[in-house]
């Protein structure tokens, strides 16, 4: 590549340690910051001319960095919040942000506005670009459930594309751009149906009991739901600033009625939840910690969260490799024991 060709905004050999949760210390080739629709769109035809991949990065907390980049990282840094609508018959209010900005603050903003529906989402790590692409979820909630739309470019051709949820097919930490849309598209802006009523989602876990505790004889509000989501969360989850990791590891796996039933039989504590027809939702986390892995710390620095065995974590010096053997490791041993077989959450590079 000459000189002439080099765009002054296009940067080589970043570390992206910076740039991702897990604190894994690994070099871009190509690096772009955009924040502008008009900058992505110029960096998606450079790389297109200079027939170079594109790795789309947000906040860095959803992906394993395994080796060095051999192509263009473009971080994406495109903000903005605004409300759309308000059906003042239905009550909904319709909110799009910018991709870049991040996601709990985007939570907080909301509430600020009256606007319902996502503090159950509270303090997940991340930008709002990686919410659809995940479908993340919490405490009951999923990104479905506020789903309006989002726009985006196709990576290939530049052009700006309109997806609605069914266009999306979402799934229980899926969606269409986990599958056949793979890397061809990257998200811009994404548009939520929130509600002008707020109505508690407390049906998860021991999320009411908690909620109710915090309100004491006051009423219960968005905030205080997402102050103690805030706080569970806080208590259960490390810090990325502190301990280098990137949230849940692992999707809580599905099982059918014959394995629950032989598993429940003998493990009396087995923590499962009904998932549909037949179908049982198991508890990775606790599948892990009776595998023996929790609060295991390796010498080359990777390990899992004493306080949750879903967490992997990097205690310093773990390459992208040191944490996808662990999570090989843990694989196989959740699959001897339970017959079940794990699926990662991370999207690994």
């Amino acid at each position: 590549m000459s000189e002439i060709q080099k765009p002054q905004w296009l940067k080589e050999n970043i570390d992206l340690k910076s740039l991702n949760t897990m604190g894994l210390s690994v070099s871009a080739r190509f690096f772009a910051e955009v924040h502008s629709l008009e900058e992505l769109q110029a960096a998606l035809q450079w790389a297109r001319l200079q027939q170079v991949a594109v790795f789309p990065l947000g906040g860095g907390s959803n992906v394993v960095l395994a080796g060095d980049y051999d192509g263009l990282v473009i971080l994406i840094r495109i903000i903005g919040r605004q409300v759309l609508k308000v059906n003042e018959e239905s009550n909904q209010i319709l909110v799009k942000t910018g991709a870049g900005e991040n996601w709990h603050q985007l939570v907080r903003w909301t509430l600020q506005q009256n606007a319902y529906g996502l503090e159950n989402l509270s303090l997940i790590p991340g930008c709002v670009g990686a919410a659809p692409i995940q479908n993340i979820g919490a405490y009951g909630v999923e990104i479905k459930d506020v789903f309006h739309s989002l726009e985006g470019l196709d990576i290939q051709t530049g052009q700006i594309v309109v997806m609605g949820a069914e266009e999306c097919s979402f799934g229980y930490r899926d969606s269409v751009f986990k599958g056949e849309c793979l890397d061809r598209f990257i998200i811009t802006s994404v548009t939520f149906a929130l509600s002008r009523e707020f109505q508690p989602c407390l049906g998860y876990g021991h999320l009411q009991k908690e909620v109710l505790k915090a309100a004491g004889t006051d009423a219960v509000t968005g905030r205080l739901v997402s102050d103690t989501i805030c706080r569970i969360r806080e208590e259960k989850l490390p810090d990325p600033e502190m301990v280098g990791n990137a949230g849940s590891f692992f999707k809580n796996p599905v099982i059918n009625e014959q394995l629950y039933q032989e598993l429940s039989s003998r493990e009396p504590d087995l923590v499962a939840y009904p998932a549909g027809e037949g179908l049982w939702k198991l508890a990775a986390g606790w599948l892990i910690d009776r595998c023996g892995f929790r609060g295991l710390a390796q010498d080359n620095g990777a390990g899992v969260y004493e306080h949750q065995a879903l967490v992997l974590v990097n205690r310093g010096g773990a390459s992208g490799r040191d944490i996808l053997e662990l999570a090989e490791n843990i694989k196989q041993a959740v699959l001897e024991r339970f017959q079940v077989e794990l699926e990662m959450e991370p999207r690994t590079y």
